[in-house]
């Protein structure tokens, strides 16, 4: 424990003083916690039979039998599906509602470059510091040569 008391401590008697002790409080670190998996009725899990059918391990004969049989036909469903999906079109009427919409021009702005906020980095600053020092410097030259 580091004291910081400029007296050492001490306080104004002969016995040292100290402060009360803090409760130790367990260190948080960061840790992963499982989430809890409510294994009802309503939670099914997929065979591995059915996850290598999947994956193109297995002919689906092999797993079209039993209790997976109404697994298969879902997993062909969605297959089916997401195939028609993926070949459709969007109607051309719609595409040319989208691009009708969009605009054609550059937009304009909205408030006028002068009334914008301004704003200079230092390096924009020093460079223009030392640009008014330098021109400074070689009109009062120029006006002390003409004045001789």
């Amino acid at each position: 424990m580091v004291d910081l008391h400029s007296d050492g401590g001490l306080g104004h008697g002969a016995e040292p003083t100290r402060r009360p002790a803090k409760p130790q409080q367990p260190r948080l670190t960061d840790r992963e916690v499982p989430i809890q998996q409510d294994l009802s009725e309503t939670t099914r899990v997929l065979s591995p039979a059915i996850h290598a059918w999947l994956d193109g391990e297995l002919p689906e004969a092999s797993v079209r039998r039993g209790d997976t049989a109404a697994d298969v036909e879902f997993w062909r469903n969605v297959n089916t599906e997401a195939e028609r999906r993926r070949h459709m079109r969007m109607p051309l009427h719609l595409e040319a509602k989208i691009m009708e919409s969009l605009p054609h021009s550059i937009p304009a702005l909205i408030t006028p470059w002068y009334r914008r906020e301004f704003v200079i980095t230092p390096s924009a600053a020093v460079t223009i510091g030392a640009t008014l020092v330098t021109m400074s410097a070689a009109v009062t030259a120029l006006l002390f040569k003409a004045i001789r």
